[in-house]
């Protein structure tokens, strides 16, 4: 399951894999899990419409960016004022761990006819659509690893690319007293070696043939 090489990919430089939360954010998937071991993942939560990186692609798509969306409005972000606009964060408040980001795509869509220059306010509107994504993704994995009692968060997945997303989880985990893990740059896209490295953490816990699926991933 490549979602499993996802999960484990920020512990292929480290010797043994500690138990934490785990938070899988790419362009089909949002996944936050709780891992004791390998081969020993519980699903806390995922979306229940678009993934972040689907969201960040429709939202590049509305304002005219080229595919892949992500890259894109992170770099028209910078600069922008990340409070311009005030979009809805989704479920932040629920007492569960799904995400959902259709709501806060169809705000940016209701925003674009008010906008008199949309390139007057490009940099805005993308930093404060940004904000919100990396908002709801952090208040809930930081909440996670409260109720879970777990002081060690690990990120992967594509968008986990994002500067001001790694940044913003940096300073949280910092200030929380809370460990965090990132997959390195080039590890966060689809790669043989984070599937390798899934298939030798099994080999050498004797998990092999178990299905990853029986463990909290969806595909």
């Amino acid at each position: 399951n490549h979602l499993e090489g996802h999960l484990l990919s920020p512990f292929i430089d480290v010797t043994e894999l500690p138990p934490h939360i785990a938070l899988i954010i790419s362009g089909g998937h949002t996944l936050l899990l709780r891992v004791d071991a390998p081969a020993c993942y519980r699903k806390l939560g995922s979306t229940l419409d678009d993934a972040a990186g689907e969201a960040f692609d429709k939202v590049a798509k509305m304002i005219g960016l080229p595919y892949p969306g992500g890259p894109n409005v992170e770099r028209r972000a910078r600069g922008g004022n990340s409070s311009a606009f005030s979009f809805p964060r989704g479920l932040l408040h629920e007492p569960h761990f799904d995400f959902s980001f259709s709501g806060l795509k169809t705000s940016v869509l209701y925003t674009l006819p008010k906008l008199e220059n949309l390139d007057d306010s490009l940099a805005d509107l993308c930093a404060s659509f940004q904000a919100a994504v990396i908002d709801v993704l952090l208040q809930k994995s930081l909440r996670a690893c409260k109720e879970q009692k777990l002081s060690h968060l690990a990120i992967s997945g594509g968008v986990s690319m994002n500067q001001a997303l790694r940044l913003a989880f940096q300073g949280a985990c910092e200030s929380k007293g809370i460990s965090l893990t990132l997959s390195s740059p080039a590890l966060c896209t689809d790669n043989a070696a984070m599937i390798a490295f899934a298939a030798a953490l099994r080999l050498k816990n004797s998990a092999g043939a178990e299905d990853s699926s029986a463990h909290g991933f969806s595909v």
